[in-house]
Parts: structure tokens; sequence; C-alpha cells
């Protein structure tokens, strides 16, 4: 179906040419939408663009090649798929039109426009009465429930209007008055009118129509004056069913405000939907905020049809969100006996809609399958999404703790070590992995020497590694102490500091966190010189620029403060501060900048103490 040069043949030929260039521009960005629909227009513009069964094979064949794969790539355009179906219907006809249809409604069975398409097209093209029945209701289960399903009735009571097989027409309406819609007084108005002309036996279920029989003859008869004496009267069956009717139409106008109270209460999320089919542009906050909110109304209403049905709508609006999809699936394996529904559910989100770049669903996919016992199915997705996504983290834990759980500690840790051993994950990402593994022989093993020998031993490889050093503080941290091991343990937790201040390759913010986590363990767990050593560390990394030694030994070329210093004197006060003449002589501060980044920046305070002018001429360079 998808192949890269599906011409079969006439690429050469010079009509073709707009269909090459276009199909070479969806290769190269084959989420670009608009690119799709460029190559559509292309290909259905071929032979003047009135494709037909006399039309040239390799038309016929680039034609059906594209729509193929736009509609692999995007299942839930039900406009193409009803402009495939009438492609295919001049081309080949009924049959393959037809086909095109049901992949259609299986790829999105919830489009009430393309069920009621296919209905139409079934109509017109078939003459079996019951064929045409049975796909209307397949439609009806599918699209039923759609609060803008009007257009899906119309045409089934249409085609019974056809066939004047009023019988059935009142059947339809029955239906449709019990649910919540657009325009359900309409159809309750056509009902309660039919309903006047039907039999008695159509109009309601058996039981409650013996009901309202017994409780019509229950009643006394009325009494008629005739002279002196009142005469009571017998009802005839003809009163008998007057009464009855009237019951009745009280009966079908409880329905009808039941409906117009449930249609009343969903109004208000559906008037707030704006785009209730799928695009692949991005929904706005606002309608994402109602879908959430309309799924906790009926979930509160508690209706599982309606439920599912209404996520099914959502999913087709937000098929790319899937925060949509975990919740659905979250739901629907509260329901009892849904497993394979959820399965379903997860398979959808993962293979077709849910962006790869987004691996969270197929995580959760994989710890359903290991839940459900098939752990070769949830390797699988494991490795499925590192195919994709070399290297992601959160994916190879994810693994190696599947592997733990099922295989024991050597199978986790051989995980890490491919993983580690890999061209394909960069240094940041070994470093994490780095770290999670020494977690693995701390937490899981029992050997925090162990662990702590992994991390002395890999940390000159992870100089730059915010995970490895956070990770690698907090270890020696956590790491249970008595009075008289305390100072033992302090050292290698002054070491580890130590060499995030002066080893380490971090960014600025990221040291000055982690040091403010170790002052915090000083005051709280230190000795008598803690005090001491809190003092200072809070000098170098809170106080001025001027009084952070260690800052100042990192930009010095030769590892000296004095060199930072004198280049300080050389350069009005700061090493990072870039000088612009023409912005001096503007009367802008050149100190602002700097400020700003830093985040100490008061215009009130600048504006008062006014500008400050370097010495002509210099200029100052970011180590």
């Amino acid at each position: 179906m998808a192949d890269n040069t599906p011409f079969s043949g006439g690429e050469d030929k010079p009509e073709f040419a707009e269909v090459v260039e276009c199909n070479a521009a969806v290769q190269k960005s084959p989420d670009d939408f608009d690119a799709w629909e460029k190559l559509v227009r292309a290909a259905e513009a071929l032979e003047g663009g009135g494709l037909n069964r006399n039309s040239s094979p390799q038309a016929i064949a680039t034609v059906r090649d594209v729509y193929d794969r736009l509609l692999a790539k995007f299942p839930l355009l039900f406009g193409y798929w009803k402009k495939y179906a009438d492609l295919e219907f001049s081309i080949a006809g009924t049959e393959a039109a037809e086909m095109v249809y049901e992949r259609g409604v299986a790829s999105i069975a919830n489009s009430v426009d393309l069920w009621t398409n296919y209905c139409g097209f079934k109509v017109e093209t078939s003459h079996d009465s019951d064929i045409i029945r049975e796909l209307f209701e397949r439609g009806a289960n599918c699209v039923g429930l759609d609060f803008l399903a009007h257009p899906f009735w119309d045409k089934y009571i249409e085609f019974e209007e056809r066939l004047e097989a009023y019988d059935k027409i009142f059947a339809i309406l029955d239906r449709v008055v019990h649910i919540p819609m657009h325009q359900y007084a309409r159809y309750f108005e056509r009902f309660r009118q039919l309903a006047q002309t039907r039999p008695l036996e159509e109009l309601l279920p058996a039981d409650t129509l013996a009901q309202f029989r017994s409780e019509v003859l229950a009643q006394p008869p009325e009494s008629v004056q005739a002279g002196t004496q009142q005469i009571k009267m017998e009802r005839g069956e003809l009163e008998v069913e007057r009464e009855m009717r009237v019951r009745i139409d009280n009966f079908h106008l409880e329905i009808f405000s039941r409906t117009q109270t449930e249609t009343t209460k969903r109004w208000t999320y559906e008037s707030e939907i704006k785009r209730p089919y799928f695009h692949v542009n991005e929904l706005d906050e606002p309608q994402l905020v109602n879908w959430r909110k309309y799924l906790d109304f009926e979930e509160v209403e508690g209706d599982f049809a309606r439920i599912q049905f209404l996520y099914e709508r959502c999913l087709v609006t937000c098929a790319f969100y899937d925060e949509f999809w975990l919740r659905f699936a979250r739901w629907m394996s509260a329901q009892d006996g849904k497993e394979e529904e959820v399965r379903n559910i997860y398979q959808r989100g993962c293979m077709c809609f849910c962006p790869m770049s987004r691996p969270a669903i197929r995580l959760q996919y994989g710890h359903f399958e290991e839940s459900q016992g098939r752990i070769d199915v949830a390797r699988a997705v494991f490795e499925a999404i590192l195919i994709m996504l070399p290297g992601h983290i959160e994916t190879i834990i994810a693994w190696a703790n599947f592997e733990r759980r099922h295989g024991g500690l050597d199978a986790a840790i051989d995980v890490y070590r491919r993983q580690i051993e890999s061209t394909e994950c960069d240094i940041y990402a070994k470093g994490a992995l780095t770290a999670e593994w020494a977690r693995l022989l701390w937490k899981i093993k029992g050997k925090p020497e162990e662990a702590r020998q992994v991390y002395q031993k890999n940390q000159h490889w992870y100089l730059d590694s915010r995970y490895f050093w956070i990770n690698y503080l907090q270890f020696e941290i956590e790491q249970p102490t008595s009075s008289e091991t305390e100072s033992a343990q302090y050292e290698k937790i002054h070491g580890v500091i130590e060499d995030i201040r002066k080893k380490s390759h971090l960014p600025p913010a990221t040291i000055k966190d982690l040091i403010h986590f170790y002052m915090v363990y000083l005051l709280e767990r230190g000795g008598k010189d803690a005090a001491k050593e809190y003092l200072v560390l809070d000098r170098e990394i809170n106080g001025p620029f001027s009084v952070q030694t260690t800052n100042k030994i990192k930009l010095a070329e030769d590892g000296k403060e004095s060199t930072t210093d004198r280049r300080l004197m050389m350069e009005n006060g700061h090493p990072g501060v870039e000088i612009d003449e023409a912005a001096i002589r503007r009367g802008e501060n050149p100190y602002t900048k700097y400020y700003q980044q830093q985040g100490d920046y008061n215009p009130a305070v600048a504006a008062t103490n006014g500008p400050t002018t370097p010495a002509h001429g210099a200029t100052v360079v970011v180590p």
C-alpha cells in the first residue's frame, strides 16, 4: 500500500510531475497535513480531474495509493473516507465503494456524517430493504447517542418512509425520544402525532399497557342522570381505549420532560464544543477543559453506554492528547470484566494516535500487559519505545525495573549495562542510568558500598550530568548513621560537595541548589564546626561575586583566584559584562543585562542611581 515510488511506472510522465513533487514533500515531512492535502489535490487532478473506470491504470493506482497512505496516517478524517468512496464508485463501482466505507466506519465508528453517507449510499445502490435496515441498525448502535445525530436518524426515517413502514418509523421514534439530542423536540412532536394513529400494542410494552388498562377499568364508571335517577353506564371498548390513550399521552409527556431535562444539562457542555471533528491542529485550553468537565459530568450520571460513547467522541477531537486515552483506559479498567476493552484502548492510542514524543501511554500499556501476565508483550512494548526514542531515560528505567521484577537484579543491571554501552545514549542519559544502577545496588541488593563504588568510579565521566550528581549527593546524605559513625559519613558527603563545587561542570544554579541542600544537612546533622562551614558556603554561593572564591578559581585559566581578581580590575569589576559604547552614550547602564539575568535588577533603583560608566574602550569577554 505505502510505497516510496507508488506511481506504477507513471512517474516519468509530465502530468505526474506535480504528484512526484508533492509526494517528495510528504515523505520529507509526513506529519505536515498541508503537504498531504496538496498531494491529494495533485493526484485527483490527474487526467483532468475526472478519474473513472476508463482512466489510465497509472492514474488510478496513484490516487488509490495517496488515499491509502493518507488515511493510514490520519484515519479519523471522515471527509476523506467519503471522497475516497465516491472515487472508488466512479472507478470500480458499488462493491469497491462499499469496501472503502467499511474501512472508514471501522476507523471512525462514531462519525455521524460517515454513517449517514454510507447508509444513504446503500439506500441508493441496493434493493434489499433488510440489508439496508441492518446497516442502519449498525449505524444506530455506533452513532445513535450522539448529541448531533439528527442527520442519521432523519436518513433512517426517510428510508422507512419510502417503504411506508409506519410501524418501523414509530419504533425508531420511540427510541429517539429517549435520547438527549439537539433536535429532540422535533422528533417528539412527530412521535406524539404518530402515536394517535398507531394501535395500542405499539405504544407501550405489554406489561405497562396491561397496568394502564387495569387502572382504567378499576375506576368507577361515570353516572348519567335519568330523570330522578342516576344510572351508571358501562364502559365500551372504545371508551376504555380513549382513556388509555390519554394516560399513554401523559406517559409520553413525562418521557419528553425527562429528555428535555437531560438535554438541557448537556447543552452547557455541547455548546462549548467548537470542533467536534478531528484535525491535526491543537485544541485551545478552554476546549480541553470543557471535555474534562463533560466527562466528569457523564461519569457522575453513571450511564455506562453514554460514558463510553462520550469518551469515543472525545477521542476523535482529542486524538493526539494522551491524557484522554489514559483517562479512558483507567475508567474502563474500573468496570468489571473489561480487560479486553482496556487493551483495545491502549493499542489504539499507542499505535495510531498519541505522538511517540509522549511515551507515557506506551509505558502504561506495558504495565497493563504485565499485570495480565503477558510478559513477552510487555517487554516488546519497552523495546519498541526505545527503537523510536533511543536513550529515553524513563523507558529504560521502567524496562530495568520490569526485568528486575521478573528476572532478578542481574537482569535489571544487564539492561542498564547494555544501554550505557550503547552508542545511541548520550552522556546525560548514561549519567542518569549509572545513578539508577547504583540505586539498585543500594536499595534492592542492600549493598551501599557497591553503589558508592559505582558513583566513585564513574564520576569523572559525568561531570555535566545533573541527574548523576543529585543522586550521588542524595545517596550519601541518606545513609543511616549513628553518633559514632556520623563524622565518618560527613567526610564522604563533604567529599561529594567538594567535587560538585570544584570539579563538576554543572550550571551555577544547580550547584547552588545542591549546596543549599548540604547546608541544611550541616545544621541538622553537622558537628561543632558545622556553623563555620555553613557561613563559608553561604558567603561563597549567596555573597557578591568578589567573595566567591571557588567561582573565581574556576573562571581563571590557571586556576588561581588572583588571576580573576586582576581581570576584574582590568575589566571594570566583572568578567562577564560586554561594554557597548553606543549604549553608554545613550545613558544606558551596561550592567542592566547582567543583573536582569541574575534576577536582581530593579528599574526604580537603577533610575535613582543613574548609569554607571566604565573606563573608555574596555571590552569584557565571557570565559
